[in-house]
């Protein structure tokens, strides 16, 4: 059975299709997934989705596109928040100095924050880094050497030197339809050489569907794809590839765990 380690449930996005997306990804033996926050302030309507659907979990967080958003939400209340049941991570938080949609030093602020609740509550941080992998690494050094914390480096687009860094310090790192892409070739080549222990498979849906799906609205049931091609990479049987990332998965979203 397949777990998909990220992705976008919501109302929104889905319409009235939500429950074709939850059979579908059944269909495609995907057994749990964890629908993520990008805005605190939303986060009834993700806790609605994961109490709703017995296999679905959640996290509580801000995206770095909406930092300077939620500044008034501490530490504290993050921690609060994340004693939900279905919540199970922390995040996503960190950074992005592609769009900048948020001012810099709001995404630092919010990203330690997050790292903050991630440490004093011991549930996993689900990190995002586009163009910024210098600035992620550094920090999450720091920080571990303040007291380690789980995280994972989601939906993998840097090159090697954060998997390297990131991997050093504990993490984990989860591959996206991104890998699937012809132009992704650094990214696949941090799928073939990450260890076996360490990584996980995500749709990110509704982005970034993989091929054969590219340019679709993504949906968790295409996290087979995913899977199906990191298997080819590491030359494993997609059997053993999808073991493997389930046990990974229950390992870092213990608290998801069955």
């Amino acid at each position: 059975m397949l777990v998909d380690s990220h992705c976008h449930l919501d109302f929104d996005s889905l319409q009235s299709d939500i429950e074709g997306v939850m059979a579908r990804a059944r269909e495609a033996g995907v057994e749990r997934m964890v629908t993520i926050s990008t805005r605190i302030k939303r986060f009834d309507e993700i806790t609605a989705i994961a109490e709703r659907f017995e296999n679905v979990y959640c996290s509580v967080g801000t995206h770095p596109h909406n930092a300077h958003e939620e500044l008034d939400i501490d530490v504290e209340e993050i921690v609060r928040l994340s004693a939900h049941p279905k919540c199970v991570a922390i995040g996503e938080a960190g950074l992005d100095y592609h769009y900048d949609n948020s001012p810099r030093d709001a995404q630092e602020t919010g990203f330690r924050r997050h790292i903050a609740a991630a440490r004093e509550t011991g549930l996993p941080l689900v990190i995002h880094a586009r163009e910024a992998d210098d600035d992620v690494a550094a920090i999450l050094e720091e920080e571990t050497g303040k007291g380690a914390f789980p995280f994972v480096l989601h939906c993998f687009s840097s090159g090697p030197e954060l998997a390297k860094r990131g991997l050093a310090l504990g993490g984990y790192v989860s591959f996206s339809g991104i890998v699937t892409f012809n132009s992704a070739k650094a990214v696949q080549e941090v799928a073939r050489t990450v260890p076996a222990d360490r990584m996980l498979v995500e749709t990110d849906a509704p982005y970034l569907a993989p091929v054969p799906h590219r340019g679709q609205s993504n949906e968790p049931g295409f996290v087979r794809n995913t899977a199906e091609f990191v298997a080819k990479l590491r030359d494993m049987a997609f059997e053993e590839l999808a073991e493997t990332t389930t046990a990974n998965f229950d390992r870092l979203f213990a608290k998801a765990a069955r």
